[in-house]
């Protein structure tokens, strides 16, 4: 982003007023805002005094900071960011600026900057001769179908040609601008396609409009004696014609049958957990479905039994568990044989019991592994481990 600044003191006025008019129309837009939001605005006044006095002046920066009761660097700092502010002296004429943006360029900007560079200075924001013009490169300028353009002012000038932007800035430096008619300088009206239109080009007897695409007529009008129908809208209306949408489906894949019972509904996470709540020792009488009352379910399923197998107190059943709890421990205790000491031995593991039969904490395993000795008795220091 290039730097903008204020103009050479040489060129600034000693001073700045709103016109009669223009002074009654910036009271009338400061009034739009509500009571403390005034300084909003500031563009809108800063805008009106650069189409009175051609650009934005020190002295008109002041004298709007003290309307708007706002600071002067604020008001600095919004006419130096928006480059539609002219922060030096324009033609008093014209000042002309040419788009310069891809679909203006593919079609012959580059030619109309050349224009502007031989009538007015081979420099953009510099003056002519006289000072009654100047011109600039700016961007997008909101007409690209009508590609090449420039804006005078708050006109634009479209599909132009080095020679027709040549003549436009001949009538404007002789004081005829007003007599120039802005928008398409071709036969074109406003944006339609060069040529004239292609479609709803006839109409029939009746006033009805007839369709012409490509040579290809198509009546738009209803037959005679019949009342046209509008039908009604489906936005937002769900499409009950898929498989996924169809209400006669109670899901994806079940489609329901006339010869055949209903499908029962799949159990949901309620449904579960309603059922789950009405065992015994599920938390619906003390304790919850994962706590102390729920572990004869938790054990049945880890060891295969079912709750009927085990009554409270069944010593048949507790030693069964006790001798699945032994073979799992000898399973890790000789897998930590092989893992810890390959070339040692290990005891016969030894447990200690906490409860004999009324099934308390399982049997802890303790291992008791001989490790080889490899100490040097020859001579010199003992080996390390």
């Amino acid at each position: 982003m290039s730097v903008r600044r204020l103009a050479e003191a040489a060129v600034q006025p000693p001073s700045f007023a709103f016109s009669d008019e223009n002074a009654a129309w910036a009271e009338a837009t400061i009034l739009k805002y509500p009571e403390g939001r005034q300084q909003s605005a500031v563009i809108p006044l800063l805008m009106r005094a650069q189409e009175q006095d051609g650009w934005v002046t020190k002295a008109a920066i002041e004298a709007i900071a003290g309307m708007l009761r706002m600071p002067l660097i604020r008001v600095l700092e919004v006419a130096t960011f928006y480059t539609q502010f002219q922060l030096k002296p324009v033609g008093t004429r014209a000042h002309i600026q040419v788009c310069g943006t891809t679909p203006c360029m593919l079609r012959g900007s580059d030619d109309l900057k050349t224009v502007c560079k031989s009538k007015i200075h081979p420099e953009p924001f510099h003056l002519n001769e006289g000072g009654t013009l100047s011109w600039e490169e700016v961007e997008c300028l909101g007409a690209c179908v009508n590609a090449p353009m420039v804006m005078i002012f708050q006109d634009t000038y479209e599909d132009l040609t080095p020679k027709r932007l040549g003549e436009i800035i001949d009538a404007f430096e002789a004081g005829k601008g007003a007599e120039v008619k802005p928008g398409p300088q071709t036969d074109r009206h406003l944006s339609v396609p060069i040529g004239g239109l292609t479609t709803l080009t006839e109409v029939d007897e009746d006033g009805s409009a007839e369709e012409t695409s490509r040579g290809t007529t198509t009546p738009r009008s209803a037959p005679a004696g019949a009342e046209a129908s509008v039908p009604p809208a489906q936005a937002g209306r769900p499409d009950t014609h898929a498989a996924e949408t169809d209400p006669t489906i109670a899901g994806p894949g079940k489609a329901k049958r006339e010869d055949s019972a209903p499908a029962a509904a799949e159990p949901t996470t309620s449904d579960k957990l309603v059922a789950e709540a009405s065992r015994p020792g599920s938390g619906s009488e003390g304790g919850t479905v994962e706590g102390q009352t729920g572990a004869e379910e938790k054990d049945a399923a880890a060891f295969g039994t079912t709750p009927s197998d085990k009554a409270p107190g069944d010593a048949r059943t507790e030693g069964k568990l006790r001798d699945q709890e032994a073979a799992a421990g000898d399973a890790v205790i000789a897998e930590r044989k092989l893992v810890d000491n390959p070339e040692g031995t290990a005891t016969e593991p030894s447990r200690r019991k906490t409860n004999d039969t009324a099934g308390g904490e399982p049997f802890e395993p303790v291992v008791e592994a001989k490790r080889k000795d490899t100490s040097d008795t020859s001579g010199g220091s003992p080996a390390k481990d």
